[in-house]
């Protein structure tokens, strides 16, 4: 019964929705005062899609991007323009309606008692009475039950989101292993693997071409779904006979915003990490297997040679009849000494009306000052950082390699201990780095294999996320029904 009432309910949203002018359609002989009376309602109702048996209000859109304007002036980060921010936002809401519905058709539910204990929790964690919190939330044009609604909401999708996608997704032994040997290869050289040589001296260079297709991270999911398939179809013509750079230009001839390119020979650390990812294991001619998403867009990825260190992993060994034979030696994962830092840093984050060249110039004088000891670096972080660290003066305790941020851990592994850094920015904000000690210690092969998990794991659930929500939005029925101008 329950369910027919819904359905009844979107039939009359439906009508609705389609405004005065339809409604003559269907009904030539309909009364001026009826139709009027019927536009009235759509507009008191402000329903602008129907989301399979649920719906989206014009209040909802507007709240939204309200909201999401003033994140934008705090943060600093640039928005589109008003008319496609607003088109944007309207497909995330229709892709959060069609996994609330989900997760209520799968039996998720959260409690009143159990959201009271996630919030309690939250405030806990920020170190905030409830009082407090709820004042905190208040703050920011909201109110307390609203908020409630909103982590209600963000809880029954993360938990269809963990039921429905990371419970799916495995990692099996040899590919940990696999992560594993790479990471002994790059950190300890072309003798890794004890009686293993190389045909060439130096690191490994990997020779790489591509054919990318653009998209905008903020565009919306049509924008996204089409730059796949596209880059999905051409990765199916890639794999097949044709000349690589051949198919790339004819992709480009046929949409110029694709581009294709040979970037030729690159050592490891001048390849960005999901392209050294997608190609670790391929010799030379193979097309890596998926399309690869970057937040430029969609990339399609062919080795084309390989030299260095790693290109050949041959040993000479005797055979029985006393010649010389070539055979792969593998390389097992082993407990290794890595170098250990413990740093400190001052955090000065980005946000509307202060530019970079503020922030630096502010940073420098908090270096000179520490450099000609009239500030103390933990006083300075205290005092100034907006870090989580700032109340035990930026102590970031031990970190090894991986742990910190490309752009951090390399500004600080230039440091002596107790020199600080120039201002170092990366995507959290500015920093100012002071290493305070180094150490070598024994990384198990336990603690790698765990590390090599969780990387291969996060690595797996974007793409699978993504695949995931356009399946979802694919099969959803979506009708729109009023746009106005400024949504357009």
């Amino acid at each position: 019964m329950l369910k027919l009432k819904r359905i009844w309910f979107v039939l009359i949203l439906v009508l609705i929705g389609y405004g005065a002018s339809a409604l003559a359609q269907m009904n030539p002989s309909l009364p001026k005062d009826t139709v009027d009376k019927e536009t009235k309602i759509r507009n008191i109702d402000g329903v602008i899609v129907i989301v399979n048996t649920g719906y989206i209000t014009q209040k909802e859109l507007d709240d939204r991007v309200i909201s999401i304007q003033k994140q934008s002036e705090i943060s600093g980060k640039k928005l589109p323009e008003l008319p496609e921010l607003r088109k944007q936002v309207l497909e995330s809401l229709i892709i959060e309606k069609i996994q609330l519905q989900e997760a209520d058709q799968t039996g998720i539910s959260i409690s009143n008692k159990e959201l009271n204990k996630i919030a309690e929790d939250i405030a806990a964690r920020n170190k905030l009475t409830m009082a407090e919190f709820r004042e905190s939330v208040t703050k920011v044009d909201m109110s307390y039950k609203r908020y409630l609604e909103l982590l209600r909401e963000d809880v029954m999708r993360a938990r269809l989101r963990e039921r429905e996608v990371e419970s799916q997704i495995k990692v099996s032994d040899p590919e940990v292993d696999n992560f594993i040997v790479e990471q002994m290869q790059r950190k300890q050289g072309p003798m890794a693997a004890g009686n293993q040589v190389t045909t060439d001296s130096g690191p490994e260079e990997i020779a790489i071409a591509q054919i990318f297709v653009p998209v905008d991270e903020s565009s919306g999911m049509g924008a996204q779904t089409e730059a796949r398939k596209k880059a999905e179809a051409i990765l199916k013509e890639a794999r097949g006979d044709g000349d690589f750079m051949q198919i790339g230009a004819q992709a480009a001839k046929e949409n110029p915003k694709i581009k294709f390119q040979d970037l030729g020979y690159r050592s490891a650390d001048r390849l960005p990490p999901i392209f050294l990812e997608a190609v670790r294991n391929l010799g030379p001619g193979q097309v890596a297997g998926s399309v690869i998403k970057s937040p430029a867009g969609f990339h399609v990825l062919k080795v084309m040679d390989r030299r260095g260190a790693g290109a050949s992993r041959k040993v000479e060994q005797s055979t029985s009849s006393g010649n010389s034979a070539s055979q792969d030696v593998p390389m097992v994962p082993q407990n290794r000494m890595v170098t250990q830092t413990l740093a400190r840093h001052l955090l000065i984050r980005g946000r509307a009306g202060l530019d970079d060249a503020d922030v630096q110039r502010r940073l420098a004088g908090y270096r000179d000052q520490i450099r000609a000891k009239t500030l103390d670096f933990e006083t300075a972080a205290k005092k100034y950082s907006e870090d989580g660290s700032a109340s035990n003066g930026g102590i970031l305790g031990w970190m090894g390699p991986g742990d910190l941020v490309p752009p951090f851990e390399s500004a600080m592994n230039r440091l002596q201990i107790g020199e600080v850094s120039d201002p170092v920015k990366t995507e959290f904000g500015w920093h100012l780095i002071q290493v305070l000690e180094r150490r070598q210690t024994e990384l198990t092969v336990e603690k790698q294999r765990e590390f090599a998990r969780a990387v291969i794991r996060e690595r797996k659930f974007e793409q699978a996320y993504q695949d995931w929500l356009r399946q979802l939005r694919d099969t959803a029925t979506v009708k729109i029904l009023f746009f106005d101008e400024q949504n357009r």
